[in-house]
Order: C-alpha cells, then structure tokens, then sequence
C-alpha cells in the first residue's frame, strides 16, 4: 500500500513527470495542496524538465479561507514555490476566498464540474496531517458525508486542531480523479501512518482515486505495525 522513499520530493516530481507523460488527453489537470511536504515537492517539481508547463491547467485542492496572499494561502505557496518558478502555465484556478463563503464555494462548484464532467483530474497531490486528515476532510466534518455531486464543500476542523474555515474538494471530487499522490514525510505523522496500515476510519483513507501513490519516508513510518 505504501511506497518507501528516502526523498519525498523528488518522488512526488517524478510521479508528477511520469503521469503528464502517460496523460490521456492533450492537456494536464493537476490539483495541488498545501504544507511543507508540499512546497518542498513543487520547489523539486520546479526543477526538473519533462513537462510542457504550457499544456497544464493547475487547480486547488483546498484552501483556508484567508486573502490570496496571506501566509496561510495554498494559492500563495503554489505560486511561490511552483507556479512563479516554472514561467506561464496553461492555466491556474485558485479557490475564491474574497467572496461570501456560500458563493466562494458556489464558484468553485462550477469550475470543477466542469473539470470532472470534462477531460477530468489527472493527478491530485493530497497530504495527511498528524491527525489523519487530508484536503480539509476533518475526522468528524459533515463534508466527509458529501452527496456525489457536491465537488466543493465548506468545513471547519469539529476537532480545533486546524485553524481557519475551509473550503475543501469533497471525497466524490477527490476520487475522481486519475491518480492520486499522497507525500507523508515526518516524524510528525508516523502516529497517523500506523492507524492508517491498521484501516482505522481516518479520512485520508477514504481516499480512493483510479490509482493511488503513497509516497511515506522513514520517518513517518517509524510507527508502522
């Protein structure tokens, strides 16, 4: 289920290479999140060649409801350590957060209805918090419930461990997808890598794309049984 790996980053990057290079259509749809794992891996993505960045329309897969460049933003570290590194891609959708919460998500609706009734998600990147989390799908939070055609939904974590309201892609959103990578590096998350090989009810093990990469370094997997 998992794949070990001493380098996180630079197996997300040739994951990512691998799936534009096998891609069924012309073009690339890449979800990308947030955190250290994730910025560390888009700065790795950044430098390497084997994507025509011009064919890639980037999207969002979760976003804490704060301005566009707050410290905080998803959108702000994908452009940071992705986006302003790698020149003009096809495309880039950030989740709206300068709106009412119900038309930010109403927005968001729309630009992923369109992608999953469309050409559909080719690779969304997804980590997991110490507590079993992934997106914004919190142990507990009704979005972990969505009906098949609620793609976006806003969530708080019920647990107070994550600060700021959220908008997140719901499992039906996130399991459509192609392909779906998972980056697990640290200590930090050894606790919740173990629960997840013992298939307790964590919300990133409702996780279930088309095809699924666990990339998990040594770390991380100090705890496994």
């Amino acid at each position: 289920m998992l794949t070990p790996v001493d380098d996180v980053p630079r197996a997300f990057a040739d994951a990512v290479i691998e799936a534009f290079a096998a891609r069924p259509g012309p073009r690339f749809a890449l979800v990308l999140s947030g955190g250290g794992t994730a910025r560390a891996s888009y700065e790795m993505l950044a430098e390497r060649g084997g994507i025509d960045w011009s064919l890639v329309d980037v999207y969002v897969g979760d976003e804490r409801m704060v301005p566009p460049d707050d410290e905080d933003a998803n959108q702000r570290l994908i452009r940071e350590a992705l986006l302003d590194r790698v020149g003009a891609v096809g495309s880039f959708s950030p989740m709206p957060t300068e709106l009412p919460l119900d038309e930010c998500v109403a927005a968001y609706q729309r630009v992923m209805s369109d992608l999953v009734t469309g050409a559909g998600i080719d690779l969304i990147h997804l980590g997991m918090g110490p507590d079993g989390h992934t997106a914004s799908l919190f142990a507990g939070a009704t979005a972990l419930d969505a009906e098949p055609g609620e793609l976006i939904a806003a969530t708080e974590d019920p647990n107070g461990l994550n600060p700021h309201p959220r908008l997140t892609l719901t499992l039906p959103a996130v399991n459509s997808a192609r392909l779906a990578v998972f980056t697990v590096a640290g200590a930090s998350k050894a606790d919740a890598v173990a629960r997840l090989l013992r298939g307790d009810d964590i919300p990133a093990a409702r996780v279930h794309a088309g095809r699924m990469l666990w990339l998990v370094d040594g770390p991380a997997r100090s705890a496994a049984p």
